[in-house]
């Protein structure tokens, strides 16, 4: 068992606390609490060297399937870790400038989450724009720590806790105990992968092409469908592209179609799931029988993703009371208290 909180952080060693997640990028100043919080997305002018930054964040975001070249959208990360150098960085930048504390006469000092099974490189690219964006003494910590920190568990205590940190474009399952992640497992899926497989579906199957602001809808509308008990055989309608016909047109289905594509997406989840259980020391077994899993993350709101992992162990399954901050909520902890501990 490798200990993550070997050592205590100086009081006052970080002057701001980044969540930087696949969908939104949410940054809390010490002292001050939350003060950006929008979508992890840039617009760029122009490709490679030469491309210039048009806008980041919630107003990026407003231009997604409404721009033309060489106007491009970048989104920082896929599946969890930094892909996009470019746009890591500007995102960055642009969620400092929003902070105005005593610091700004230097170069701020950060906490940065990671998924747990970062690699170096990995962390390498990440350290790099960070440091490219004006931050230094940058430290990155396990997300799914945090998550549970943010969630109120106390992780110090001798006592096995399964958390499932589902975000965008990972999820991750851990147990932890004493401060420590005993043992950990990662799917390179999330909400965007499910948005990603309904396009692909409607793609191979109709030769239909949507956008991805009508993929999330699409799936917000399939996950109220399932959490309430709903009609499977309703007929659900989006308006998109034909690309048979060449032309717009609005395509109905049975949401029975669309749910088999989600039901496989969260059966990859609970695959995890179970392998962790399976790996798990029989001490810390016990307790996770008694005290269920907790989820995090903003796909663990789809109540569904609970009971199937319930069917699969078990177990009971409860959902953070703030499952899209636990992350940042963590990570403020960590930033405000200037210590790896979970609050009494």
């Amino acid at each position: 068992m490798t200990s993550l909180l070997s050592r205590v952080l100086p009081s006052g060693a970080a002057d701001l606390a980044i969540d930087l997640g696949t969908a939104n990028t949410i940054v809390a100043e010490r002292g001050s609490g939350m003060i950006f919080n929008q979508p992890s997305i840039c617009c760029f002018s122009g490709t490679g060297d030469g491309a210039s930054l048009v806008a980041a964040g919630a107003e990026a975001h407003a231009m997604i399937g409404r721009i033309v070249r060489p106007l491009r959208i970048a989104r920082p990360l896929r599946n969890g870790v930094l892909s996009d150098m470019a746009a890591g960085r500007e995102l960055l930048r642009h969620a400092v400038r929003q902070s105005g504390g005593a610091w700004r006469a230097r170069k701020a000092r950060a906490l940065i989450g990671v998924p747990a099974d970062s690699t170096q490189a990995e962390q390498r690219a990440l350290l790099t724009a960070a440091e490219d964006a004006g931050l230094s003494h940058v430290r990155l910590l396990p997300e799914p720590l945090m998550a549970a920190i943010g969630s109120g568990l106390d992780i110090d205590a001798a006592r096995g806790r399964m958390v499932i940190d589902c975000g965008a474009g990972t999820t991750e399952v851990v147990v932890i105990s004493l401060g420590s992640i005993c043992l950990a497992g990662t799917v390179r899926i999330g909400g965007d992968t499910l948005d990603e497989a309904l396009l692909d579906h409607l793609q191979l199957r109709h030769r239909f092409q949507i956008g991805v602001a009508t993929a999330e809808r699409l799936k917000l509308e399939l996950t109220e469908l399932l959490d309430t008990g709903g009609d499977h055989e309703r007929m659900i309608s989006m308006k998109g592209h034909n690309s048979a016909a060449g032309r717009p047109e609005t395509l109905s289905l049975p949401a029975s179609e669309l749910i088999r594509v989600y039901e496989k997406h969260l059966r990859n989840i609970v695959d995890i799931v179970r392998a962790a259980l399976l790996r798990t020391p029989p001490e810390l077994s016990q307790d996770i029988h008694d005290d269920g899993i907790l989820l995090t993350g903003g796909a663990s709101m789809a109540g569904l993703l609970g009971q199937r992992i319930g069917e699969a162990t078990g177990l009971a399954t409860h959902i953070a009371g703030t499952p899209l901050d636990c992350v940042a909520l963590g990570l403020q902890q960590v930033l405000e208290n200037g210590e790896l501990r979970a609050a009494a």
